[in-house]
């Protein structure tokens, strides 16, 4: 477990900050039911980390406790985004300070093109990527910038959904299943676009039930189990790992 780290008024911010994104014994709830069981981790700038586990094991309850999403309700802990304390944000407060989340549904508006949905990202700032820029990331939205978004094949989806979110001026990109239900030259293509945003210096957290493709992706790991944290090391130490991986993801 990581100590938490010391972000009070009179540190040294620079060198008592372990990594850009924290969390620090965190507690989420869906109701009544226990999700997220007191759990600290850290993702340092410029890496991608892949947060792993079987079906149930908390991992997108993670993801929407660190965006500040009201549901579920974190209920103690604290979660620091380059200084900043995102457990005393509400949900826009938190994406005005940098992350920015693409859920597992996507959740392109209905009735916009591609290029609406993009510029309706940028309608206040911090903005992000220009289109021009986001087009050249992905060129096939470029050639359906005037297609309804929703009408999009689901690997243009998951692609939109990624552009919109780099569209704002973000810190930190959390993913949640952005290869579900995709064939496999498009997750070819996604995790092309996705180092690639790495090398800009994008740092990235990735839900994946695909973990072994998350792994190759990956700097580091976090594997959850039942809402607790059983490892927190390197991609490559779970990949190495036969009994690790056939315990708790199933691989």
């Amino acid at each position: 477990m990581n100590v938490r780290p010391d972000f009070s008024k009179n540190a040294n911010m620079a060198e008592t900050a372990p990594a850009f994104l924290s969390v620090w014994d965190m507690h989420s709830y869906y109701g009544e039911s226990y999700i997220v069981q007191g759990i600290s981790f850290n993702v340092h700038e410029g890496e991608i980390l892949a947060l792993l586990g079987r079906n149930g094991a908390g991992k997108t309850t993670t993801l929407r406790s660190i965006a500040r999403l009201d549901d579920p309700q974190v209920t103690h802990g604290e979660i620091w985004l380059d200084h900043q304390p995102l457990h005393l944000k509400k949900a826009h407060e938190a994406a005005v300070a940098g992350l920015g989340l693409v859920p597992e549904d996507r959740r392109i508006i209905a009735g916009l093109t591609v290029e609406e949905n993009l510029k309706l990202a940028q309608i206040a700032p911090p903005i992000g990527w220009s289109i021009d820029r986001l087009y050249e990331l992905f060129p096939r939205l470029g050639e359906r910038r005037n297609q309804e978004g929703v009408t999009l094949s689901g690997g243009e989806q998951q692609m939109l959904a990624i552009a919109r979110a780099l569209a704002r001026d973000i810190k930190v990109l959390l993913l949640d299943e952005p290869y579900e239900g995709l064939a496999p030259v498009i997750v070819d293509e996604i995790e092309k676009t996705l180092r690639h945003i790495k090398e800009q210096g994008m740092t990235t957290v990735i839900v994946e039930q695909n973990a072994v493709r998350a792994l190759q992706l990956a700097d580091r790991a976090v594997i959850l189990d039942t809402g607790s944290i059983v490892f927190d090391g390197t991609a490559a130490e779970v990949l190495e790992n036969e009994a690790l991986r056939a315990e708790y993801l199933a691989i």
